[in-house]
This record gives C-alpha cells, structure tokens and sequence, in this order.
C-alpha cells in the first residue's frame, strides 16, 4: 500500500524549507510561540504544552536556520578546480 499523501506532505515541507522566502517568516512564527512558553510560566500550563513548545520552537529555530544559510551542496569535489574545498 503506497502512502501518497505522505509523499506530498513530504515534498511540501521541502519546498517550504528550500524557499529561503517562506521559510524565514515561518520560522519566526514557530520560533516565538516556543520562546514564550519556555521564558514565562503561566498558570495553565502542563508537561503536554511545554513539549509542544519545545517542538514548535525547535522547528522554528529550524526554519530559521535553513532559511537563513541557504542551500549548501552535500558534497564538493575536491578534484574541481572551479570550487573551493575549506
């Protein structure tokens, strides 16, 4: 049984994390709420929204991070004179 709907959510959160454009204002969005909720306490909080804040911030600081280093090569050639291998 193949999973079509998993390859297409797959292949959008690819596309939102390799678009530098849409994946920065995300990752704000995510990354605040998960500070919030680790920076303050408030009364009606529990175990379940401290790790959602914790996986919602890591996310963020995620998106952020992609958006903000941009797309990388896996590999360099060190063989290629036209790159730079540091």
């Amino acid at each position: 049984m193949r999973l079509p709907a998993l390859r297409r959510t797959r292949g959008a959160l690819l596309r939102l994390t390799l678009d530098r454009r849409i994946a920065i204002p995300i990752g704000v969005t995510f990354a605040l709420p998960g500070v919030t909720l680790a920076v303050i306490d408030f009364e009606w909080e529990s175990w379940f929204t401290d790790g959602c804040g914790l996986v919602v911030g890591a996310m963020g600081v995620a998106l952020l991070a992609v958006g903000v280093a941009g797309r990388r090569p896996d590999w360099i050639d060190p063989s290629d004179p036209g790159r730079r291998c540091d």
